[in-house]
């Protein structure tokens, strides 16, 4: 009884201290009371541990304990004074009367099992019936099978399983796993973060973390570029023939030719993609500026952004292949290379594979995020009750496979792209449209031609994962945002 009385009298207080800033006398006696239960050692400070150990007694096992009082803690000294920590609930009830009202749809004072349901989905989380229904008994107390702001305030800061864009939050996975194709469909940020500029801080964070995966990976690269090329031409090719034949034309630093414009690319892309779908959400979202858009709409709004930048930045993507293939003192660098193409084969040439690059990304895109969804929903629906994070295996692994899949599905298209962009700097080698270098792979390699070269890209698929996860969350954390 003693121990229910404390647990109310603690969602209660930390939810109810931010009404208007107004004195409270009974307010006050409770923050002071809650400071006091919290200061395990009482020296006027809560540090991590004391807040850790201090809601974890009463039942509340909070996984972001660091993140309030990083928030909270206004001189930086790592620890939460009296004022802090009542400044910090102020706010965040403030941040909570919010959520409450976007939530509760037909503003009634309640949400209900269908307003669950309908928020989630448009966070692009199916959830059913059932799943919802133990979302909302978890904190519904009165048995009305809806919640009330009471309700909702006294369980939600101690269960952030419920804060419903955290859980999309959780799930953002374009940003961070780069594997050397930029195709995905954008994560969704809230109006919060854009305001704020975490959305631009996340976009930097992301870039750099494609600039390190991109360089660590970057001889593989070249070995499926160059056996996408060449593989059908020389006998008896395979990976080890290539990268010798490689580092015995050009040395060791041979195996990193064409990533310094492949890296170039990312900022450039990534910047271009995100206002596109920017924009492209706005006019599909009409007059409904609050609104998600569902899953099929984001692979519809997020293909035709990276179809947008594709096309901007594609000469781009050619000079990345010439530059991937060329040999010793063919090209003096990018600008030597660029020239070199208009003179010899003019404007067009930089558009070269521009379609069956632009085809790929529907497939790949479409599959990528159809997995995913699919995966994440799966995680949601069986362990969602217990925490809104997935954790970090669970993340890479979704988002790997969703990944591969969708590279699978677009590899033909990707390397037709890359024989039309390659064919006129190849002796020897046929001009031909796009439909004419599939019939001509078929008929001369097979349907398994139409994969030459996926052994080396599927190689670097785990380590380019791991490269961009790791300088992501670092990044994140350099630029100050929160994870």
């Amino acid at each position: 009884m003693g121990d229910t009385r404390t647990r109310s009298c603690l969602g209660w207080t930390r939810a109810h201290c931010q009404d208007n800033g107004a004195a409270d006398p009974e307010r006050e006696k409770r923050w002071a009371e809650l400071f006091d239960q919290l200061d395990l050692n009482h020296d006027g400070r809560i540090d991590v541990y004391e807040l850790r150990t201090g809601l974890a007694a009463r039942g509340f096992l909070r996984g972001d304990v660091e993140e309030i009082v990083r928030e909270g803690d206004t001189n930086h000294d790592g620890q939460l004074d009296f004022d802090e920590f009542t400044e910090y609930l102020r706010a965040h009830e403030k941040e909570l009367r919010l959520m409450f009202r976007s939530l509760d749809h037909n503003n009634d004072g309640r949400i209900d099992l269908g307003e669950i349901q309908d928020s989630l989905r448009n966070l692009g989380v199916d959830i059913s019936v059932e799943q919802a229904s133990i979302i909302l008994q978890s904190m519904d107390k009165d048995g009305t099978m809806t919640i009330n702001w009471n309700e909702w305030r006294d369980h939600f800061l101690f269960n952030p399983i419920h804060n419903m864009e955290d859980i999309a939050h959780f799930w953002k996975h374009s940003l961070m796993l780069d594997i050397g194709e930029h195709l995905t469909v954008p994560d969704e940020f809230s109006e919060r973060e854009r305001k704020s500029g975490v959305v631009w801080r996340q976009l930097v964070a992301g870039a750099m973390a494609g600039a390190v995966s991109r360089t660590g990976t970057a001889p593989l690269d070249r070995l499926k570029v160059f056996l996408q090329v060449h593989g059908s031409r020389t006998p008896r090719v395979n990976l080890w023939t290539s990268l010798h034949g490689m580092v015995k034309e050009g040395g060791m630093r041979s195996l990193w030719r064409g990533n310094g414009i492949n890296v170039l690319k990312i900022a450039p892309e990534s910047a271009i993609k995100f206002m596109a779908y920017e924009q492209i959400k706005r006019l599909m979202r009409g007059n409904n500026e609050s609104g998600s858009l569902r899953v099929q709409e984001r692979f519809i709004a997020g293909s035709l952004a990276g179809a947008t930048a594709q096309t901007i930045i594609y000469p781009m993507e050619v000079l990345k292949t010439r530059l991937t293939l060329r040999k010793t003192g063919q090209y003096t660098g990018m600008g030597d290379c660029a020239k070199k193409i208009l003179m010899n084969e003019g404007v067009r040439a930089f558009y070269r594979g521009y379609v069956p690059n632009t085809l790929g990304i529907i497939p790949y895109a479409g599959i990528d995020l159809a997995v995913y969804e699919t995966l994440k929903n799966a995680w949601l629906q069986r362990y969602c009750v217990g925490t809104a994070d997935p954790g970090v295996l669970v993340l890479l692994g979704c988002g790997t496979v969703s990944s591969t899949c969708g590279q699978l599905a677009s590899y033909p298209l990707a390397l037709v792209r890359t024989r039309m962009q390659a064919q006129a700097s190849v002796e020897g080698a046929p001009k031909l449209s796009m439909l004419g270098q599939f019939k001509h792979i078929v008929s001369q390699e097979g349907v398994p031609g139409l994969y030459r070269g996926i052994a080396p890209n599927f190689l670097k698929v785990i380590p380019a994962v791991s490269i961009s996860y790791v300088v992501y969350e670092h990044m994140k954390r350099g630029l100050g945002v929160g994870s």
